[in-house]
């Protein structure tokens, strides 16, 4: 019924619910998740800075990450233009059968947004619109408190020589700590709202 599932994601706080239930209904289907980050684009050019192209890069390779680890195909793009007319656009190009939306942004400006897309997404979509709706709030909003989370998680599971590879960030609700260790690189994945922690692994190992 559903083989390519779209989940667009600005790395807010609320398209994290957004991806898990991408994640869930593509694993349940058997299909391929299009995780969609859109640098926007105005009436007077790309409203962007130079940290606007990495951040939506950053964003989409932890729905990359997280569909690694579910065990869910998954694919990513990175588009700049006027965020609905994109998201549109990329859903017709790729007949993508479902879109998962978040209704909600960071806050204020973000959050009002967001919404907006999403509104104008279910009114002019022709496939099927799943909105979700964000309810957890952030408990770790510090790098330095998801730091020392992930070096315990890292510790507990058996690894020595641990050292931080380059600063943690923050996408979709989720910290990705790079830590070094005596068997290779890994990354370290904390949850912001539950504190639950998890190592992924680095390709060498």
């Amino acid at each position: 019924m559903y083989q390519d599932i779209l989940v667009p994601t600005d790395g807010s706080d609320g398209t994290r619910r957004s991806i898990t239930h991408g994640l869930a209904i593509a694993d349940r289907f058997d299909a391929t998740v299009h995780a969609l980050s859109i640098v926007p684009e105005g009436p007077l050019g790309t409203l962007q800075t130079d940290e606007a192209i990495p951040a939506a890069e950053r964003a989409v390779e932890c729905v990359a990450a997280e569909a690694d680890r579910e065990g869910v195909a998954a694919v990513t793009a990175v588009e700049q233009g006027v965020p609905h007319e994109t998201i549109l656009e990329y859903a017709d190009e790729n007949d993508i059968d479902m879109i998962v939306m978040g209704t909600q942004g960071r806050t204020g400006l973000d959050r009002v947004l967001v919404g907006s897309v999403t509104e104008r997404i279910v009114r002019m979509a022709d496939a099927p619109v799943v909105t979700v709706r964000l309810t957890d709030d952030i408990r770790i909003d510090d790098a330095e408190e998801a730091e020392e989370i992930a070096r315990k998680t890292a510790a507990n599971e058996g690894y020595d020589g641990l050292a931080l590879a380059d600063q943690p960030h923050r996408t979709s609700a989720s910290w990705i700590v790079p830590l070094e260790t005596d068997a290779g690189p890994v990354h370290v994945h904390v949850d912001a709202v539950s504190g639950e922690a998890r190592v992924a692994k680095g390709p060498d190992q």
